[in-house]
């Protein structure tokens, strides 16, 4: 039963294209990173382990998550899951397989790591380290983000419930406290207070950052570091195991509930209002399925706090924590947060949710029927900007509050607040029309939306670290964080200009010639053979 899947996973057309643009996609991002950190002090290289982290899981999302969650919306799996063969056992041979792709992505980023080292900047002990915690986060992170699609929707609003517990637990105690948590528990009774510092201690400690940042310091000891890593990777196993179970246990349930049972939707909020735009209704609909609150509350809750330590400046209590506010500061402060966050706004634009299918086959069978009615390409063009729009203008807000608090206080001019986020509407407008471009072409999402919300980040902080400002105002990443670092002049301005005048002949062309391109499209795949 395996055997089949991994090689179907091998010859697929479309896994291999896929496979091979993120991991084109893996070295360059981990080439621009090695640059940046190789021009850095050295007490920045723990922060390297981080964001290979980060990379990592966002690599595991798309490879396994991806994959695992939209497995169910196909009907063909029925034939699968009323045949001899056990429905984990299907699932374990998938969930194998994209494990074996990402650990093949992840390895393809070892030459760089190998001229690190030779470079001086990293230790030969440091290759296993930096290549198999990404692979297990990003292992785990595919299997919960499977899980959470898989589960009922009952339990995961009471997840979204808990989690939003966990975020305020972690803005109190790791933001707002952090430094000054043991003068907080002074005033607990000392038994309760020491308990509950040490369990805080040892989440610090033994998370993957926390692991990967220790080991990558100059002053760590290697019987604890070891110790560290030995425990990390029994939790990781243990968490691996866990979900994989859960998923392999709920693929048939789940398959039953999005294909045989009715959708009941018991929030009055949403009923009605479809107006005269009924596809951009129905798309705003789709992204909300999962709508990934909790990260935004994450982020949004940061985001103010941080902006009210800005605002307060001298006049931060000092019973508050200041240290993380600090290491932001370190790390490139707002400019740094606020333009991620605006990357981050535009991952919906790029990627297309609101009207992407999963596979040929889904897309031939709802063009077929789209085709067919009135629609322009301002309908489809308006559709996909309310959800992406709808998905992403939490981080947005964030970034642009953020922006305000730095105006305010005086850290930044007026026309500096009002350049970055000139340059954000850019960013998020550039990102959204290129999107939209492919998904009227046909064009798979996943290297695009990559490229655009990844790629481009690292480009723009290799020709920031080059200083140059003209390069680096060319790249829209590069405009948003560069309108906040100085004042903006004539060698600013041709980078927002270009990609504003690129964004209109983008998105007059895609408007204009969206259905025609989608009966192409059409016509070119309905009723053909599909390997994806």
């Amino acid at each position: 039963m395996e055997l089949p899947l991994f090689k179907l996973a091998m010859i697929s057309p479309g896994r291999q294209f896929a496979f091979r643009r993120t991991a084109v996609l893996h070295v360059l991002v981990l080439t621009g990173l090695g640059w940046i950190f190789h021009h850095l002090p050295p007490s920045y290289l723990p922060f390297l382990g981080d964001a290979l982290l980060v990379l990592g899981i966002i690599e595991g999302a798309a490879l396994i998550g991806w994959r695992l969650a939209q497995l169910p919306k196909s009907q063909a799996l029925e034939f699968l899951l009323v045949s001899p063969v056990s429905p984990w056992r299907v699932f374990v041979a998938e969930a194998m397989a994209g494990m074996g792709r990402l650990a093949l992505v992840i390895l393809c980023g070892l030459p760089v790591l190998f001229v690190l080292t030779f470079a001086g900047q990293l230790e030969w002990s440091d290759i296993p380290l930096l290549t198999a915690i990404p692979f297990l986060w990003g292992t785990i992170a595919g299997l919960g983000l499977t899980v959470w699609a898989y589960e009922r929707l009952e339990i995961r609003r009471w997840g979204e419930r808990v989690g939003l517990g966990l975020i305020i637990l972690y803005l109190v105690v790791g933001v707002l406290a952090a430094e000054r948590l043991k003068n907080w528990l002074g005033h607990l009774p000392a038994e309760v207070g020491q308990v509950i510092y040490s369990l805080i201690l040892l989440f610090m400690q033994y998370n993957p950052f926390g692991v990967s940042e220790y080991w990558l310091s100059n002053d760590r000891e290697m019987d604890f570091a070891w110790q560290r890593i030995e425990a990390l990777f029994a939790i990781s196993g243990v968490v691996v195991l866990a979900l994989l179970v859960r998923a392999a246990c709920r693929l048939k349930g789940h398959f039953h509930d999005r294909h045989y049972k009715p959708a009941i939707d018991r929030n009055r909020r949403n009923i009605g209002g479809i107006g005269e735009r009924p596809l951009s209704w129905w798309a705003v609909r789709r992204v909300l399925e999962y709508s990934g609150r909790m990260n935004i509350w994450l982020a949004g809750g940061f985001g103010l706090i941080y902006a009210v330590y800005i605002l307060a400046g001298d006049a931060w209590p000092v019973w508050l924590g200041r240290m993380v506010f600090q290491i932001f500061e370190r790390l490139g402060g707002v400019p740094v947060l606020s333009t991620g966050l605006i990357v981050l706004a535009a991952v919906p634009a790029a990627f297309q949710y609101g009207l992407w299918d999963a596979s040929t086959q889904d897309r031939c069978k709802r063009l077929e029927l789209l085709l067919l009615t009135e629609l322009d390409g301002a309908d489809y063009w308006l559709a996909a900007a309310a959800a992406a729009w709808r998905r992403g203008r939490g981080y947005f807000l964030v970034a642009v509050v953020l922006l305000l608090a730095l105006g305010i206080s005086g850290r930044a001019t007026l026309p500096q607040v009002g350049a970055a986020i000139a340059a954000g509407v850019l960013l998020w407008t550039f990102s959204f029309a290129v999107g939209f471009r492919a998904f009227s072409r046909g064009m798979h999402a996943n290297g695009l939306g990559s490229f655009l919300t990844l790629g481009l980040p690292v480009i723009a902080g290799v020709l920031i670290q080059l200083r140059a400002p003209v390069l680096s105002a060319l790249v829209p990443p590069g405009a948003v964080y560069l309108a906040q670092t100085g004042e903006p002049s004539w060698l600013w301005l041709p980078g927002p200009l270009l990609t504003g005048l690129t964004t209109l002949a983008i998105a007059r062309s895609a408007r204009s010639r969206c259905v025609r391109e989608l009966r192409r499209w059409f016509d070119r795949n309905q009723g053909g053979k599909s390997l994806d």
